[in-house]
């Protein structure tokens, strides 16, 4: 049996304890390195973000790593800790790990209020400009096709997904018109110190962890959380995509790093313990993986009917299509190894089954 969550937690460490920065404040959790907390209107219901204190072409002032999403209560706390926590020092640079709302919602309003560029990925940059004009994977005609593909197609629920159209747009309004790359190895300098990007997929297109060694210091953003595993999920814009893979594979980027590296992730809290984390998710998915392997060993199975293998609990209509995205990965991974056979049904759902060959 997998553990729970507190068993798996308990072989972490958390320097700072149960402190969490107060709204409109900072906690210091590293020389120069700042952390900033919001509160996000989701199940997911924070989201960390980081200060650098920085200098750039002689002017002192700050990098800005990831924003929250396009809310005036977002605003509100930035204009909060602009007044109180920069030392009255203007922000030099935006660097957003990836494209997704809760991370780059406010990166325009940022760079444009403090004239400052945008360093993110060139995938995730395009993927974002994409998404502020449209959807991205979360709602429309494309998802809700996507989706009844794999059994989630009942009228109800196509219904709202379709009507989920300006979901992303909705949080994340318009991105800056040009932007910095970011590429797996780049080296930021920040405040005298180097920071290095490291590359993720499975999660987001392009993800940018970005790792200080002088510091030991990694911003992890969402490829290595501390209570909860990362979403990997395959959406409508790359249907057949191995996205498990992927993200397995990034996971040991990670491992080079010192042991004891502060990970400083996008959810949850600074913790010790890498190592460890990451061979609880490379289990935790290794044991989803089996489950999935037997549920379809049992009979042909759909992404809708792995849910409540993944997720034995109730979920509303926005986690249902995450939970999708997501049963879609454990299955195509399974298929791509050839664990799985794939057909058509007559009812247009595609379903899984163990392989005959």
């Amino acid at each position: 049996m997998t553990p729970d969550r507190d068993a798996l937690e308990r072989q972490l460490h958390y320097p700072l304890g149960d402190q969490l920065p107060v709204a409109g404040q900072t906690l210091t959790v590293a020389p120069g390195v700042k952390w900033v907390r919001m509160a996000l209107p989701f199940a997911l219901d924070h989201i960390n973000l980081w200060l650098l204190r920085d200098q750039i072409e002689g002017t002192d002032g700050w990098t800005v790593v990831d924003c929250c999403i396009a809310h005036d209560s977002a605003r509100a706390q930035w204009e909060q800790i602009f007044a109180r926590e920069l030392d009255g020092l203007p922000v030099l640079r935006v660097v957003v790990t990836h494209m997704h709302p809760d991370h780059i919602g406010l990166a325009q309003w940022l760079c444009e209020r403090w004239q400052a560029p945008l360093c993110i990925s060139a995938t995730d940059y395009h993927m974002a400009c994409l998404g502020s004009q449209s959807t991205t994977g979360f709602g429309g005609d494309s998802a809700a096709r996507h989706f009844a593909l794999h059994g989630l197609n009942d009228p109800e629920s196509q219904q709202r997904i379709r009507a989920r159209s300006a979901y992303y747009p909705g949080l994340v309004p318009g991105v800056p018109a040009t932007f910095r790359r970011l590429l797996d190895g780049t080296v930021l300098p920040v405040g005298g110190h180097s920071w290095r990007c490291i590359a993720g997929y499975g999660h987001a297109p392009e993800h940018m962890a970005l790792h200080c060694e002088a510091l030991g210091v990694l911003i992890s953003g969402d490829m290595v959380l501390p209570r909860i595993s990362t979403n990997v999920s395959v959406y409508d814009q790359e249907p057949e995509a191995d996205a498990l893979a992927l993200f397995l594979g990034s996971l040991e980027r990670f491992l080079p790093l010192p042991a004891d590296t502060l990970v400083l992730p996008s959810h949850g809290k600074p913790f010790t313990g890498l190592h460890e984390r990451i061979r609880q998710l490379q289990e935790h998915h290794e044991d989803r993986l089996e489950e999935v392997l037997q549920a379809c060993g049992q009979r042909a199975c759909s992404a809708m009917d792995i849910i409540p293998v993944l997720f034995p609990r109730p979920l509303d209509l926005h986690q249902t299509t995450f939970a999708m995205g997501e049963a879609i990965a454990h299955l195509h991974r399974l298929w791509y190894l050839g664990q799985l056979d794939r057909e058509m049904g007559s009812d247009g759902v595609l379903r899984f089954a163990a392989s005959t060959g």
